[in-house]
């Protein structure tokens, strides 16, 4: 008995340890995870919630909705229908090309040079936009571009101009990061395939058609459209590329810009807050699809 009770002592102690243990190694967490979240807080979220607010006042301060009537504006609509027909396009391109080149990698060694150089490469251009990238489109397939100078060379004269600088003229130019970003997101879900169940379903005498039709489509369809959605949503909120082609309008991102900054459109500057507001639902809406069809997709990864 006076074993037991020694041993019951022991374990009521440890138990009372235990937990300031974890409390203690939370509070260190949090403590690293401070300065992000500062930063998070007033250069993100801070500003995003101050944005979207100003859609439902006026200049003076007063609570209004006629900064929504700017959504009966055939401009606006017109706007809004480029910035969906243009991610959509990006995306479902970006994904079709992106998949091929994660069937491609599949086959190769992981620690290969080749799969290597792709996902190097990758990870480096699924973040290079903005004035950069436009530039570098400009300089080869602009009006004064190598392309179109090489064109008009041999035409004789200018009956070649760009469509670089048009919404459909941005799809090549949102491919080249589009197509980097579903290779960095899309390649895990195809590594996660096991090779048990193509030896399987080669054992009960099915074709590697079979298996794709079967297994391997149904398991990375998740996967997938998931990365497609991401894609799609990473195109419908991308501004600064499509701002430094394009001047005169044509995506809801830069009418945003237009009515927060210029000063020949009076007593309009809030609607740039309701037009964020209709980005957001829209983001929140993809974002929590797309959370459902990797939480779908990740299902498969352990068994």
């Amino acid at each position: 008995m006076t074993a037991f009770a020694r041993d019951s002592t022991a374990e009521s102690r440890g138990a009372g340890v235990t937990p300031r243990r974890r409390g203690a190694r939370l509070g260190v967490g949090w403590i690293g995870l401070a300065p992000f979240t500062i930063y998070a807080l007033l250069f993100l979220a801070i500003p995003a919630v101050l944005a979207i607010a100003s859609g439902f006042f006026t200049e003076d301060g007063a609570f209004t909705l006629a900064n929504f009537a700017t959504f009966a504006n055939p401009t606006t609509q017109k706007d809004i229908v480029g910035s969906i027909g243009l991610s959509a396009v990006t995306a479902v391109v970006g994904a079709i090309v992106g998949a091929i080149i994660c069937y491609a990698l599949l086959s190769m060694r992981p620690d290969g040079w080749l799969r290597t150089i792709v996902g190097s490469a990758s990870s480096v251009l699924a973040q290079f936009g903005g004035v950069m990238l436009a530039f570098a489109f400009v300089a080869t397939m602009g009006n004064t571009g190598i392309l179109y100078v090489i064109l008009n060379g041999i035409a004789g004269d200018g009956t070649f101009s760009s469509p670089l600088y048009t919404v459909p003229g941005l799809v090549p130019v949102y491919l080249f990061f589009q197509i980097p970003l579903m290779v960095l997101t899309f390649m895990p879900a195809m590594e996660a395939l096991k090779p048990a169940w193509g030896e399987a379903v080669a054992t009960l005498g099915g074709t590697r058609w079979t298996y794709w039709r079967r297994v391997g489509i149904p398991v990375l369809a998740p996967a997938f459209f998931g990365c497609a959605i991401l894609l799609f949503a990473n195109s419908f909120s991308s501004f600064a590329t499509a701002a430094a082609l394009i001047s005169q309008g044509g995506l809801i991102s830069l009418d945003i810009f237009r009515a927060s900054t210029s000063e020949t459109v009076l007593g309009h500057a809030n609607e740039a807050g309701s037009l964020a507001l209709a980005m957001v639902v829209v983001m929140i809406v993809l974002m929590s699809v797309y959370g459902v069809l990797q939480r779908r997709a990740a299902r498969w990864e352990d068994r």
